[in-house]
């Protein structure tokens, strides 16, 4: 999308394995100001490392200039599974407590503080099982080797058929996932996920922010982005710089009361 719009411009991606994002955050800063370095980053990952404790970056040394999509969190089980609904979920959890198992990418990740909240806010007692990644989990959830998943929508879009989604965390349920109710229908205010923006070099000034600020937006503004999101399982957002400060004050909250379910240490 980025070619499309820009033709006339070469786009170099240098790929920053490390930490699962951290050491390219932690370097992002070093990098020049000169309006051409973007760097992606993510919701809840910038908040919930440095809590953690394993890296070299704080929250506020990332400089967020727009966030364009997220993946909803989604409750998932089986399509075999004997929990049809959410009800179902609820009923099971609270009467063996801690027996329910719900996989979800790695320890102290989005997918975790995700479980956690569900816990908190409906009173139940689940346990949580990290997988490395996707895949493995996947066979996990649909062999019947965990009772479900605490994923994403995404989860559930490209598994159809095979598993299936018991609540979304959206403002209105997906299109694709219909029967699947939002956990604002389930008394929770609750839309979230894991969210993926740009953010520039902290030195950046105010009009090269602004110019790539805009140019996300004109992407996201884009018919066939919004074809891409939908049919992946991503639903597009559009925070720009002018709502940035808000934003982050909100999830950073939210995430800091997540990491103190999670246990995670004081910075």
């Amino acid at each position: 999308m980025l070619k499309k719009r820009c033709p006339a411009i070469e786009t170099v991606i240098q790929y920053k394995p490390g930490a699962g994002g951290g050491l390219l955050w932690t370097q992002m800063n070093q990098l020049p100001a000169d309006g051409l370095n973007i760097v992606g980053i993510n919701l809840p990952h910038i908040v919930l490392q440095p809590l953690e404790g394993q890296v070299q970056y704080r929250t506020e040394d990332v400089t967020p200039v727009y966030w364009f999509h997220y993946t909803p969190d989604a409750l998932i089980v089986a399509e075999a599974s004997p929990i049809r609904s959410f009800q179902d979920f609820v009923a099971a959890a609270k009467a063996q407590p801690e027996k329910i198992t719900l996989g979800g990418s790695g320890l102290n990740s989005a997918n975790h503080a995700a479980h956690e909240r569900l816990n908190a806010a409906f009173g139940v007692k689940t346990t949580y099982v990290p997988f490395k990644g996707t895949g493995d989990m996947t066979t996990a959830v649909i062999g019947g080797h965990v009772s479900g998943a605490m994923s994403y929508t995404a989860f559930a879009v490209n598994n159809k058929g095979k598993v299936r989604a018991l609540a979304v965390a959206m403002d209105k349920r997906h299109p694709l996932l219909p029967d699947a109710p939002t956990f604002r229908e389930l008394g929770v205010d609750w839309v979230d996920g894991a969210f993926r923006g740009i953010g520039m070099p902290k030195a950046s000034t105010p009009e090269q922010k602004k110019r790539m600020s805009d140019l996300w937006a004109a992407l996201n503004a884009d018919p066939q982005m919004k074809e891409l999101a939908a049919k992946n399982g991503f639903e597009l957002v559009n925070v720009g710089l002018d709502q940035m400060d808000a934003f982050m004050k909100d999830k950073t909250k939210l995430y800091t009361e997540s990491a103190q379910r999670l246990n995670l240490g004081k910075r």
